[in-house]
């Protein structure tokens, strides 16, 4: 009661759940630990320059535009969301990429992919996912050049899977995973399915790829702790592996010789990360359950759609970033559960 005699009143609920943002950002980060550990433990101290500078140039860039081009006085570095942009781009990225192109990706991803649409909460796309796009696009040779676990340095070409097969052939210091099925669905001399790696080596991480492509063992475990802390539903990640499993499972059965397995699909490339960690993006993923289910079958469809006839081996990040444009019109036809609404007669 105040001073003036009126009841303030204020709407429900009264009790905090203690959910916030800074709670679900610093959730992300620590489910992705652990892919991130079997990086270094696979391509060693290169994997924490490329992170430690993809993090520190997404907190510098966000502070220096929300402090001097949009004006802003409080500060929005410690809510976790810049870290968790930088981890994501770095998980993103080939651990011998030069430091001066993450610090590019990192500005075209806080600058562009975010702040330019106001900050957190704004933006239409994932932040690192654009950032990642841009360099793909921008630096192909340096993007799409990755270590294996030996050290030994990979090229794969995105546009001409002849390229790679003259490149390297051998699984374990060749091209990726799903540079090697590329070749093989296109014909290419000396791409067969025995130079496919073993699907042990892909669950353990033990193939080339980016930070975080190559554990699926590791995602799958921050899936497992994002499931348990309630940070994320099911809803994203399952519907999008199972389009895949499903799409990959039929071309396979409809030419074994030419199309690779469902479980080949599901544990390579950025798959897992992206259905796990970057599909569910609360800003950029629909609201309700049904359509969250139609928005990662529609990722999961475009993914395999450019995987098997695409120019691009990889095609997870395009499909979210794709999608990410159309979550407004989802929202829109699939809303949320209106509750205490008055039922007509």
């Amino acid at each position: 009661m105040s001073n003036t005699g009126k009841l303030l009143v204020s709407p429900s609920p009264h009790i905090h759940s203690g959910d916030s943002i800074e709670r679900n950002m610093y959730d992300v980060i620590i489910a992705l630990l652990p892919a991130w550990a079997v990086s270094i433990y696979y391509f060693g101290l290169d994997s924490v320059w490329v992170t430690l500078t993809s993090i520190v140039a997404c907190l510098l860039f966000e502070w220096v535009i929300s402090r001097f081009l949009l004006g802003r006085k409080e500060l929005t570095i410690f809510d976790g969301s810049a870290i968790l942009t930088g981890l994501l781009l770095a998980m993103n990225l080939p651990s011998t990429l030069p430091l001066w192109i993450v610090v590019i990706g990192a500005l075209v991803a806080i600058g562009i992919g975010k702040m330019s649409f106001g900050g957190l909460g704004n933006n239409i796309f994932n932040p690192a996912i654009v950032g990642r796009v841009m360099l793909l696009i921008s630096f192909p040779v340096q993007m799409t050049s990755y270590p294996t676990p030996d050290k030994g340095l990979i090229t794969e070409s995105v546009t001409d899977a002849t390229t790679a097969a003259t490149a390297a052939l051998d699984a374990t210091s060749g091209a990726t995973p799903l540079a090697i099925a590329k070749g093989i669905s296109r014909g290419a001399n000396g791409f067969t399915m025995d130079k496919l790696p073993d699907m042990l080596d892909n669950a353990l991480g033990n193939v080339g790829g980016s930070l975080g492509e190559v554990s699926a063992i590791a995602l799958l475990i921050g899936f497992i702790y994002l499931l348990i802390r309630r940070v994320i539903s099911w809803h994203i990640p399952v519907s999008i592996i199972a389009t895949v499993a499903v799409f990959a499972g039929l071309m396979h059965l409809a030419n074994p010789a030419l199309y690779a397995g469902t479980l080949f699909h599901v544990l390579s490339g950025g798959l897992l990360l992206g259905a796990i960690f970057m599909a569910t993006d609360y800003v950029t993923s629909p609201m309700s359950k049904s359509g969250m289910l139609v928005y990662g079958v529609l990722i999961g469809l475009i993914t395999m759609l450019i995987r098997l006839f695409g120019s691009y081996p990889e095609g997870m990040s395009f499909a979210i970033l794709f999608m990410n444009g159309i979550v407004p019109i989802i929202n829109r036809y699939m809303r949320p559960h209106l509750f205490g609404k008055a039922k007509k007669s």
